[in-house]
């Protein structure tokens, strides 16, 4: 298989070298992706950036010139719910835009790009399968929506505004949205893991890059540990 592991940051993208060996590099448009040979796969690593413009113009690159079986996405989230804490791991079945208002333009509801569906669903077989690795792993984790927009979000009016229009949304953060509507286009399955690293309130800044470091690694970690498991 042919498989893509994209992440937002460099900071999280070291953490796989740690279990990659004797890695290419190769440009694709103006991304620079490091191909592996893990358990007989091809693994494109490579970062997408921060937004939803560098998110979608990154994957689409890559999957203009490899015929990628797998897209996996790591990185992390500021939560939106009570029960949804720093360090929790979501697995988006979802995603939406949550800075997109059209409804004036047509008969669309809000989150929704004329042309787009509303929401962006994940359901695949390769899902699946990801979620019983989780299991069997005994790892916990959280499944559900996941709202994308070009902000950080970092103040409770921000999440009041966004959980008006997304009340069962579980995170908020950057690309999910973007990579999911490339994938979509490319008919390719997204496998979509966010680890919780803010609130996503006025203490949203406080140690990010600490958090993000943190889940980053544990992230990291269970992607290699699936990749070598895999058959």
């Amino acid at each position: 298989m042919k498989i893509a592991i994209i992440v937002p940051m460099e900071i999280e993208a070291k953490y796989y070298r740690q279990y990659f060996h004797s890695g290419s590099k190769k440009m694709f448009g103006s991304t620079l992706f490091e191909h592996f040979c893990v358990n007989g796969n091809d693994v494109y690593l490579g970062l997408s950036g921060i937004g939803k413009v560098q998110a979608a113009m990154n994957l689409a690159s890559l999957l203009s010139n490899v015929d990628i079986d797998l897209i996996l996405m790591t990185g992390s989230a500021g939560s939106l719910q009570p029960d949804v804490h720093q360090e929790d791991l979501v697995l988006a079945d979802s995603f939406a835009y949550h800075d997109a208002h059209n409804t004036l333009a047509g008969n669309y509801v809000e989150g929704q790009i004329p042309g787009e569906p509303a929401v962006f669903n994940l359901e695949s077989p390769q899902k699946k399968q990801f979620a019983a690795f989780l299991n069997k792993q005994g790892v916990p984790y959280l499944e559900g929506l996941i709202v994308t927009g070009d902000s950080f979000i970092g103040s409770q009016e921000q999440k009041t505004a966004i959980k008006a229009n997304f009340a069962s949304a579980l995170g908020v953060e950057m690309e999910g949205a973007a990579f999911a509507q490339v994938a979509e286009h490319f008919q390719k399955p997204l496998v979509a893991l966010r680890a919780i690293s803010d609130n996503g309130d006025e203490d949203a800044n406080e140690d990010f890059d600490q958090f993000v470091q943190k889940v980053g690694a544990k992230a990291a970690k269970l992607i290699c540990t699936y990749l070598e498991k895999m058959k």
